[in-house]
């Protein structure tokens, strides 16, 4: 049987014993908010996003002013330490998987991309956003809307060229057979029509078969589903007898961590991670050991 979760509305007004909104306002707001932070520990994007609903409510639906500003205590992100691998156990996983699978994984790692970056992610990689001639990799649409280049891993290069010779095959073959193009958001197939079907717009990473696109009905090669990544990298851990829990992520955490303990400058990584605070890659240096827990006793 399905159980139908309240909606954030729906709470606030039974945590107010069923008051009606209109005998409401920005003290019950409050209160209500604040509640979910320190009674629910929620997640602060879930208080946020009850935050939004209640100014919806009573601006849009109700047409009625809050009193004041709602200042009311901040839900808090967990300060937990990312798990990280040590080189030696990145090769362990890698050295365990094969083909497609080891190519992607080798992105990962060498490169710090995210496995899905929001509006465009990992596996949406289109051909023009490679550039082996500078060893990069364009990030497009991230997870703050907006571009940044990162690396292409040098040894990675053979196997990637290899796999796009064979991926330009499969297009070629869609091309003859009538299909061959791919998913455009509406502004770029309008400014570009005919570039649905071009080699540079196709992605790196293809589906294995044709599929009927929802939206517009047509028939289209999609990008990979990451889903075939995580399960080919648990299997990989789990065979080298890794006793962590590891998933696609902590190649981007092993990324960043490795390159701190290679000496780079905190800010290159903060630009190749695509950090907006340079408070989120120094949790990396708590990895490292080279924050407070670096210092060493006096007793030694």
């Amino acid at each position: 049987m399905l159980i139908r979760v309240p909606t954030g509305r729906e709470r606030f007004i039974r945590f107010h014993k069923l008051r009606h909104p209109l005998e409401m306002n920005t003290p019950e707001i409050e209160a209500f908010l604040t509640w979910l932070a320190v009674e629910q520990n929620v997640a602060p994007a879930t208080q946020n996003q009850a935050l939004s609903a209640l100014l919806f409510l009573y601006r849009q639906v109700l047409n009625v002013e809050l009193t004041g500003r709602v200042d009311a205590i901040r839900a808090q992100k967990d300060k937990r330490l990312p798990t990280v691998l040590t080189k030696d156990e990145v090769q362990q996983v890698l050295d365990r998987m094969t083909g497609i699978h080891q190519l992607m994984a080798q992105l990962l790692y060498g490169s710090g991309m995210r496995l899905m970056e929001s509006g465009a992610h990992w596996a949406r990689l289109r051909v023009k956003d490679v550039e082996f001639s500078h060893h990069q990799i364009l990030v497009r649409d991230t997870k703050g809307n907006e571009d940044r280049v990162t690396l292409l891993p040098k040894r990675a290069v053979p196997l990637l060229q290899q796999h796009l010779q064979d991926v330009k095959k499969l297009h070629q073959g869609d091309l003859a057979s009538g299909y061959g193009e791919v998913y455009l958001p509406y502004a770029l197939a309008r400014k570009y029509p005919n570039a649905a079907k071009e080699w540079l717009w196709q992605y790196v990473f293809p589906a294995d078969r044709l599929s009927v696109d929802p939206r517009s009905k047509a028939v289209r090669r999609h990008h990979a589903d990451e889903s075939v990544l995580q399960r080919a990298v648990r299997r990989a851990a789990l065979d080298a007898k890794i006793n962590k829990h590891v998933t696609p992520h902590v190649f981007r955490h092993s990324f960043a961590t490795h390159l701190l303990e290679a000496g780079y400058d905190i800010r290159t990584v903060q630009e190749l991670l695509g950090h907006k605070d340079i408070k989120t890659t120094q949790i990396y240096t708590h990895v490292l050991n080279q924050g407070p827990m670096g210092v060493r006793s006096p007793l030694d």
